[in-house]
């Protein structure tokens, strides 16, 4: 699926989104007036909407439905808000349709940069719908050389404005993390067939990691934090994990206990590090030492 078409879809379901219900009509309005009609199309063709639709149902999994008096409308809206990637899709890149059509609004909206994703997304995307295997070229930080080999793209996933795809490569027992930033130097969809395992789930799979490092070094686990009072609205609107709970006999005036199910991986350790002093954790001892000895090592680093 090549770059422009991957825009195209994005800028239809945003369309169709932000309106509730639209014509065909206003549509083809729209499109002739759409940053994205680089050729000057008077009108958006109707086999050409039509093909876009089934490529968006295909690609996204978002149904584009026709009320024969109200219009064309997104199915089941409401239970877009709970799907996360496709909420993602539906606010990021509205945003992003949003600003190619007043440009010069774009120096008053800043936005956190995502390291070459754009480039790659679309060719996985399509690989993925497709079943194809793709064929990658990647230098990871902790070799000399890149090396390209083909793998069985499963799933996307973005994480602290960086986008990671896990994938199978061949001569591999288990899927591998990918970032498609600097490190994915090429991608091209292959011929080649295959078939996502029956049981893999996405979700599933990453649920009880935080991040994107997984693997069996770290056994999945009760941790509790504890947060002081001013901090934990911010914990409160944007959860760390799906398990964060809080633990109301534990918790004072002074700070509030937070309780979580999942592996205290590196990518954990260091989101708790970012809140310095206003975090501490409590539990297991192991992990709870491990944040000792970074805390010293830091401290050491400023001769303390």
């Amino acid at each position: 699926m090549a770059k422009n078409y991957f825009d195209r879809y994005v800028w239809l379901i945003d369309v169709i989104n932000r309106h509730g219900h639209i014509s065909f009509k206003d549509i083809s309005y729209l499109w002739s007036r759409s940053p994205l009609n680089t050729v000057g199309e008077n009108y958006l063709p109707e086999r050409t909407f039509h093909n876009h639709r089934e490529a968006i149902f295909d690609t996204f999994g978002i149904e584009i439905k026709c009320d024969r008096s109200l219009g064309y409308y997104i199915a089941n809206s409401d239970d877009l808000e709970a799907d996360g990637i496709r909420q993602w899709l539906l606010e990021s890149l509205s945003m992003n349709n949003l600003l190619n059509e007043t440009k010069d609004m774009r120096d008053r909206i800043l936005f956190e940069k995502i390291p070459s994703s754009q480039k790659w997304l679309p060719v996985i995307v399509n690989a993925m719908r497709d079943g194809k295997v793709i064929e990658m070229t990647y230098q990871s930080f902790w070799k000399d050389e890149p090396c390209t080999y083909k793998a069985k793209p499963y799933c996307l996933k973005l994480f602290k404005q960086r986008w990671y795809m896990l994938a199978k490569s061949e001569g591999k027992d288990e899927p591998r993390i990918y970032a498609l930033d600097e490190r994915m130097i090429n991608v091209v969809q292959t011929d080649q067939d295959y078939k996502l395992p029956a049981k893999f789930n996405a979700e599933k799979f990453f649920a009880e990691y935080f991040g994107i490092i997984v693997g069996t070094d770290w056994e999945p686990q009760e941790v509790k934090i504890r947060v002081v009072n001013d901090q934990v609205k911010y914990f409160d609107t944007l959860p760390l994990h799906d398990s964060q709970r809080k633990v109301p006999e534990e918790s004072n005036d002074q700070y509030t206990v937070y309780r979580y199910h999942l592996a205290p991986t590196f990518d954990f350790k260091q989101e708790l590090l970012s809140h310095g002093p206003d975090v501490t954790v409590l539990s297991p001892a192991d992990f709870r030492e491990e944040i000792i000895e970074d805390v010293r090592n830091m401290a050491a680093n400023y001769g303390l």
